[in-house]
């Protein structure tokens, strides 16, 4: 018996050491991503220089509201109304009963993308109203907890991007106006709440970074998405720090994505691409980049913008844009029942044709 245990004891201790060993050799051949040469960063890298033009599409919650809620249409963008009226949360979660987009149709959205001579599309997956446009195993705050349950808006589009040959990408909000780890900050200048600048709940901080990481699991396993099209990347509690490990984390579960700057700070960090919004650069730089623009004034869907730009403004922007270096990404917001803005429609169509006549 007494050599059956010391076998059993230097068996132990020698399993150990190997489980120790193997820790150290993980440890040791662990890559950093940030640390990425250019060369491979340039591998990575070249279907999106290639791509040059994209669509975004901002569709969630707000898109039923078309920016007016009990009869107030304050505020520019309409993806915002939440903050922009202060809606509280549990009135504004509300909206998931009345959400009814049936008439949203993956394959005619993508099949326009590629008419107007689009080669990538991003999708806002999760906007800051923290409603996520697909089944998630982390919140009840979802499309299949709406009318729409039983429909995976996500896949539809990942699949009809696959078939049609787009390649497929998911905008992810870092500030989240639902999720009980934040709330809204405080303007003191004006004395008022300030939904932009969430705060977050004190010690509250990890269990909503966990929440964030296991979704982007999700949105890469589940739809393999090629692009993490990051924002809000600007409120306090948000670091450089927490950049590079959200980034390096993203990394080790797919290492041939692309992430935009705004993972970190977009200030400081210009990994994979920056981000100029609503303008674009002036000249080429050392850096890839991506500018993306409205097709009238709201991201979301607004009944009352028709500020629409015209087909020769978008060719214009494109051709300036991609000139500089730079990738455009136009944007489109589906109304409450999912469909593309006629408008919107008409002038990516035009500007296909004006793409087709220069080959």
């Amino acid at each position: 018996m007494n050599n059956f245990l010391q076998q059993l004891k230097h068996k132990s201790i020698a399993l150990c050491v190997c489980a120790l060993m193997a820790n150290t050799t993980m440890a040791q051949n662990k890559v950093n991503y940030l640390e990425e040469s250019q060369a491979d960063f340039s591998k990575r890298m070249q279907w999106f220089n290639d791509a040059k033009y994209g669509m975004f599409i901002h569709f969630g919650l707000y898109s039923q509201l078309g920016g007016i809620y009990k009869g107030n249409d304050k505020g520019r963008y309409a993806e915002w109304i939440q903050g922009n009226q202060d809606i509280p949360t549990e009135e504004y979660a509300k909206l998931i009963n009345t959400w009814n987009p049936k008439d949203f149709n993956a394959t005619k959205i993508v099949k326009l993308a590629k008419k107007a001579g689009m080669k990538y599309l991003v999708i806002t997956t999760k906007h800051h109203e923290g409603f996520a446009l697909w089944d998630s195993k982390y919140t009840d705050f979802d499309i299949a907890n709406s009318p729409m349950k039983g429909r995976d808006f996500i896949k539809e589009l990942a699949d009809a991007c696959r078939k049609e040959g787009i390649h497929f990408g998911t905008y992810y909000s870092i500030s989240d106006w639902h999720h009980p780890a934040q709330k809204p900050g405080w303007n003191e200048k004006e004395n008022k709440l300030a939904w932009g600048l969430t705060e977050m709940k004190e010690g509250r901080k990890e269990e909503y970074v966990t929440y964030m990481k296991n979704q982007i699991k999700e949105l890469i396993e589940n739809y393999d998405t090629e692009i993490i099209w990051f924002d809000a990347d600007w409120v306090n509690w948000w670091t450089l720090e927490d950049g590079n490990d959200l980034y390096q984390y993203i990394r080790e579960l797919k290492p041939n994505i692309i992430i935009n700057n705004r993972v970190s700070k977009r200030d400081k960090f210009k990994k994979d691409f920056g981000t100029p919004e609503q303008f674009h650069l002036d000249s080429k730089v050392d850096y890839y980049w991506e500018a993306c623009y409205t097709m009238n004034d709201s991201w979301g869907f607004k009944i009352k913008d028709t500020d629409w730009k015209s087909p020769q403004v978008v060719y214009d922007k494109l051709k300036d844009i991609t000139s500089k270096g730079g990738n455009f990404l136009l944007n489109v917001g589906p109304d409450g029942n999912g469909i593309v803005p006629k408008e919107s429609a008409k002038i990516l169509i035009e500007v296909g044709k004006m793409l087709k006549k220069e080959k």
